[in-house]
């Protein structure tokens, strides 16, 4: 199950307990731990090899190659994969290429790892502050290249409260606009946090931030521009 190795991948780099993550992303902790003494499916074997392989390469690369280089050098190589698998195990293990970038494209999801619910259901227009805040980030080209503007969004006066930027589009960009937000405003506890899909979003760091701020994380309908989250380009903030 793609979301019981993503927990697996987690336990490598953070100190969150296995319990935590579970309880962040719906499963069942009895669950995790029986789908941990199984034995890995063949599919998995093969998983776990090619992850080896797509990391060699990107080393190599300096840490340049995104995945369609990245399965070009594969097949150079005899071995014949899907690109779309190659992205997938990319975005599991961490790895993402230097010109991996797309005007306009922002939003990468997590493959296996089931969203947030819905808690705006397109109402947008909360009667007071600190009701509901949209949340987006949006590629801009500047001085030293194109950046990356996470931006949070107060929909009741349409401010921005909290915006974060940098070179990357990691969780610790929307952890920043979170931080900054909930600093400037400090909500009640129940504030409503609405984004997209983002794997940025569904981070297991970033729920633990929204979980100690007392934050409800809410997401829209996939391909549909009305529950794209609604920050737009203002110069007013809070």
């Amino acid at each position: 199950m793609s979301i019981y190795r993503h927990i697996s991948a987690e336990r490598a780099h953070c100190a969150h307990p296995v319990s935590l993550m579970c309880e962040l992303l719906g499963v069942s902790e009895s669950g995790y731990w029986a789908w941990c003494t199984r034995p890995p499916s063949d599919r998995e074997l093969a998983d776990a090899w090619l992850t080896e392989q797509i990391r060699r390469i990107h080393k190599a690369s300096s840490g340049r190659y995104g995945s369609p280089r990245v399965h070009a050098m594969l097949a150079r190589e005899g071995i014949r994969v899907g690109e779309k698998r190659v992205a997938r195990l990319m975005v599991l293990a961490g790895l993402e290429g230097a010109h991996q970038r797309r005007r306009n494209c922002c939003t990468v999801r997590v493959p296996g790892v089931e969203p947030f619910p819905d808690l705006v259901g397109r109402d947008f227009r909360p009667d007071q502050p600190n009701l509901v805040w949209a949340a987006d980030i949006k590629q801009i080209r500047t001085g030293e290249g194109w950046l990356y503007l996470a931006a949070v969004q107060d929909l009741f006066s349409r401010r921005i409260v909290g915006w974060a930027m940098d070179a990357n589009m990691r969780q610790e960009l929307v952890i920043d606009a979170l931080t900054m937000a909930v600093a400037a405003r400090k909500p009640d506890k129940g504030t409503i946090y609405h984004s997209d899909h983002g794997g940025q979003f569904i981070g297991l760091l970033f729920g633990q931030a929204c979980h100690d701020a007392g934050i409800a994380q809410s997401m829209g309908a996939v391909g549909t521009c009305y529950d794209k989250a609604l920050v737009s380009h203002r110069t007013s903030f809070a």
